[in-house]
């Protein structure tokens, strides 16, 4: 598939290789990998990087095949997930912090383009998470409103 904002082609990368059970020298359990995963997220670890955690610093190289679930759903059952999906929050994240640069730069128009290219970007995952129920169908992107949600 081609890029959005680009007039080139994708880009081929790396996947996962294709196993159904636990590696052998994995030497958590369910409960075990479960506990970890709470007790990152509260020390504040995205999802992302709780599973990048366990995979350096633990050796568990998939969540989801030591506990059948995903780290979003673990963190779903326990209560502790986010009010936004990980990929928004990036997001809006990315156009508060160029929305503070074109505060004090008004003539980067380069800048500019970025800004509303992430923005939309944010407003078609809006929509894509609506139609999934994951969003509330009265949910909408604001700048001054963005600035609360990051804060």
């Amino acid at each position: 598939m081609a890029r959005m904002f680009s007039r080139k082609r994708g880009v081929s990368g790396s996947h996962k290789p294709i196993v159904k059970e636990v590696p052998k020298w994995v030497e958590y359990k369910k409960d075990e990998v479960e506990m970890l995963v709470v007790k990152l997220r509260k020390q504040e670890y995205s999802p992302a990087m709780i599973g990048t955690v366990l995979r350096d610093q633990y050796g568990i190289p998939s969540v989801k095949l030591v506990c059948g679930e995903s780290v979003v759903d673990i963190l779903k059952k326990n209560k502790l997930d986010s009010k936004l999906p990980e990929d928004m929050l990036n997001l809006i994240k990315k156009a508060v912090n160029v929305n503070l640069h074109m505060k004090t730069n008004k003539k980067d128009v380069h800048t500019m383009r970025g800004l509303m290219q992430t923005e939309s970007k944010i407003r078609r995952l809006a929509k894509y998470y609506k139609g999934t129920k994951v969003l509330p169908a009265d949910w909408f992107y604001n700048r001054e409103r963005a600035k609360l949600l990051v804060q």
